[in-house]
């Protein structure tokens, strides 16, 4: 997968950022490093093109995922971060996702169906990957989820119901709201920000 590797300090976590639908590896970029300069940080390119814009798994329609590429696009996710964690020689059991929006939900998917794929996650924006579904244990997994209360794309249910799930699981969940429908602003990266320094 096409990604950007940063070595970070000793012992720091490695940021695994996951842009939205359209962006870049280098998208996400400003916000890793506003969270934390020190992490490591390992940016993704989704694989999948729709309409020439990149994103991490097949869609149907807006807001309708196509759920057997996701379980396989969420699979190949996995198995290339593990493959990054031996390449480089970052610890695979010490990774934070941050991802907006189509990469949110992705983040949101590896925890759905990974025990440990996840030390954390910052989820701007997220939806509920696949319902239906038993999640795997997920005791001391930290999750922040950024979410809108006039969010066009993700309606408040969705921010809620995958806050529920993740801590029927055992998560420890927060939610942050705002009012500026799907955007992501700097008030909500600040939250995240304050939200990991609290935890790591």
């Amino acid at each position: 997968m096409k990604h950007i590797y940063k070595e970070g300090k000793e012992g720091k976590p490695t940021l695994l950022l996951l842009h939205g639908t359209g962006g870049t590896e280098n998208d996400l970029l400003p916000i890793g490093n506003f969270i934390d300069p020190d992490a490591g940080i390992l940016s993704v390119r989704g694989d999948v093109l729709e309409n020439g814009m990149p994103r991490f798994f097949r869609r149907l329609a807006e807001g309708v995922f196509d759920l057997e590429d996701l379980v396989k696009r969420t699979e190949d996710l996995n198995t290339f971060i593990g493959k990054a964690a031996e390449d480089y020689g970052f610890d695979r059991e010490n990774v934070i996702a941050v991802g907006y929006s189509n990469g949110a939900n992705i983040a949101a998917s590896l925890m759905f169906h990974y025990e440990n794929a996840l030390k954390g996650a910052i989820l701007h924006h997220p939806m509920v990957p696949i319902r239906d579904k038993e999640l795997p244990p997920l005791k001391g997994t930290s999750v922040f989820i950024g979410a809108g209360t006039n969010d066009p794309i993700c309606p408040m249910d969705e921010a809620k119901d995958l806050q529920s799930l993740l801590e029927g699981a055992g998560a420890d969940v927060q939610i942050h709201w705002e009012n500026f429908g799907h955007s992501l602003t700097q008030t909500e990266v600040q939250a995240a920000a304050a939200w990991y320094k609290n935890k790591y």
